[in-house]
């Protein structure tokens, strides 16, 4: 299986090292030899048909900043040139959520599809904005996209939900989906300001570089966006959630809650609406978690609700779920 890696951040280093340290187990398993063609970052590129050597990959990525010093004889060129010009079977998206046009990821997305590329995404952006669109591209090219790390990381949400409950039809979820807020807000309920709660989280690296996608709810309503599509079957956009932050939340509101033996979540709920707000819940309620974990309550038809808990980042958990996606479609195109 011959791949190309759009971005080599933090995600895309531990897959890089996950795909070495597992190399022969996984041929042994699932009769997959997973092959790094081709892999760009925002300052160059490496490329070899024949797979890159993933541990080099890493090492120069770390000691020069880019993947362009694996090879400085080769000619850069544009990751767009690469999915054009590469043999490979599957495209890894891994560059940062833009929700405001989805780029670079959308055209990688749809240039990789077009081309006849199985699509694997941990990219938001592009799944918020246009989830619909691209399913229905990736279904007329004759296509698999899987996106399992965009929600919960390396926690199986989706999985969760389309699969053991398969059978089942989900009437309504609602979850804390986004690690960071939850972290926020259970230092504010120990009694740190709203300011000094958001200090700590980024000085923990928990905070994305633009903060908004976390405080006003980007990142919960694009993972709900994500949800709502691929489990309750609805054609939504990130214009149809309703989203308020946890900038305006004060301590008098942490304390008001204390005092009915509730927490302030950020809750991102499909009910009759979309929504992403914050609201209280009652301490003993399974979704109530602490720190950065999160956590979903699906409520369906016959088997009453049921919560799946987990971490919901990290560069291994993310990547693990990559490799989920990755040995689902070897396992698709084997049928074929």
């Amino acid at each position: 299986m011959r791949i190309i890696l759009c971005g080599f951040g933090v995600v895309a280093q531990s897959l890089a090292k996950l795909l070495e340290s597992r190399t022969s187990d996984l041929y042994s398993k699932y009769g997959m030899k997973p092959r790094i063609v081709g892999v760009f970052d925002s300052k160059g590129c490496a490329y070899d048909n024949s797979g890159l050597d993933l541990k080099k990959l890493v090492n120069v990525k770390k000691e020069f900043g880019s993947v362009r010093a694996y090879d400085k004889s080769q000619k850069i060129i544009s990751g767009l040139d690469m999915i054009h010009n590469l043999d490979a079977d599957v495209l890894i998206e891994t560059t940062a959520s833009n929700y405001k046009d989805a780029e670079p990821g959308m055209s990688h997305i749809i240039t990789a599809m077009k081309k006849g590329l199985h699509v694997i995404s941990v990219n938001k952006g592009p799944l918020a904005l246009a989830f619909p669109s691209l399913m229905e591209l990736a279904t007329y090219n004759q296509v698999l996209l899987r996106f399992s790390g965009t929600v919960g990381g390396g926690t199986p949400i989706l999985d969760y939900a389309k699969n053991s409950l398969r059978g089942e039809r989900i009437i309504s979820f609602q979850g804390i989906l986004n690690g960071t807020t939850n972290y926020i807000l259970t230092n504010m309920a120990k009694g740190l300001s709203f300011n000094d709660a958001l200090s700590d989280a980024k000085n923990k690296g928990y905070v994305e570089a633009d903060e908004s996608l976390d405080l006003d709810g980007l990142d919960a309503a694009a993972k709900l966006v994500i949800l709502a599509n691929w489990i309750m079957g609805l054609k939504v956009t990130m214009k149809d959630i309703e989203k308020i932050g946890i900038r305006k939340l004060t301590s008098k509101d942490i304390d008001d809650a204390a005092k009915k033996s509730c927490s302030v979540k950020l809750i991102a709920s499909c009910n009759d609406k979309l929504v992403v707000s914050p609201i209280e819940i009652k301490n003993d309620d399974p979704l109530c978690v602490d720190g950065t974990l999160n956590a979903i309550s699906f409520t369906s038809e016959h088997s009453g609700t049921q919560t799946i808990i987990g971490r919901g980042a990290g560069g291994i958990e993310t990547a693990s779920s990559i490799l989920r996606d990755l040995l689902d479609i070897r396992k698709e195109i084997s049928k074929t």
